[in-house]
């Protein structure tokens, strides 16, 4: 909406900041996005998690490994527990 507003306007950025009350460098960002890439380049992608396709062998590779350490560290508290639990039922014996 406000890329439109400032297309409409002849580019007047300054008014187009004022009237929406943003920055006036966030217009112009906006517009030179939308000049460049059309709708799809004001989307926000921050946050958003790449497709399996999308992943090089090297991202592939990483994820892989941060899968295992999470599941190697997962598994050393589930040993710890086991362990405290079998010394707790000894001490009761």
């Amino acid at each position: 909406e406000i890329v439109q507003y400032c297309l409409a306007h002849e580019h007047n950025y300054q008014k187009t900041a004022e009237h929406f009350q943003v920055s006036y460098q966030q217009v112009y960002q906006w517009v030179n996005k939308f000049e460049d890439g059309g709708q799809d380049a004001l989307k926000d992608g921050r946050g958003r998690k790449k497709t399996p396709e999308e992943l090089t062998e090297a991202d592939q590779q990483k994820l892989k490994m941060k899968k295992m350490e999470y599941e190697i560290e997962r598994l050393r508290a589930e040993n710890a527990f086991l362990k405290k639990l079998e010394e707790l039922e000894r001490r009761r014996r």
